[in-house]
């Protein structure tokens, strides 16, 4: 699913017009983001997690030439699916 797609969802189970839609989906995107850069975790209860976390720097390979490169620390945003998601996915293989 893609972002327009997703827009697209929410306008018509909303009965809401495709503009205000994509209004309330950015809104969502920008407070997770927001939230995030400030290291705070979001939670949703039955559906998961976002947290960030820190990755040390470390030595790579350039793949192309073999080469040792410096991988710079950074922070990465994380989702961890609650236990309701993750039995709603794992229900419909046992079917």
């Amino acid at each position: 699913m893609t972002k327009a797609d997703l827009v697209e969802k929410v306008a018509v189970e909303a009965d809401l017009t495709k503009k205000d839609a994509e209004q309330l989906v950015e809104i969502v995107f920008d407070s997770i983001i927001n939230t995030l850069n400030a290291g705070e975790k979001i939670e949703l209860r039955g559906f998961g997690s976002f947290r960030v976390r820190e990755r040390n720097s470390r030595k790579g390979r350039n793949p192309k030439t073999g080469e040792a490169v410096d991988i710079p620390a950074k922070r990465v945003a994380y989702f961890k699916p609650g236990k309701e998601l993750k039995e709603l996915i794992n229900s419909d293989q046992a079917s």
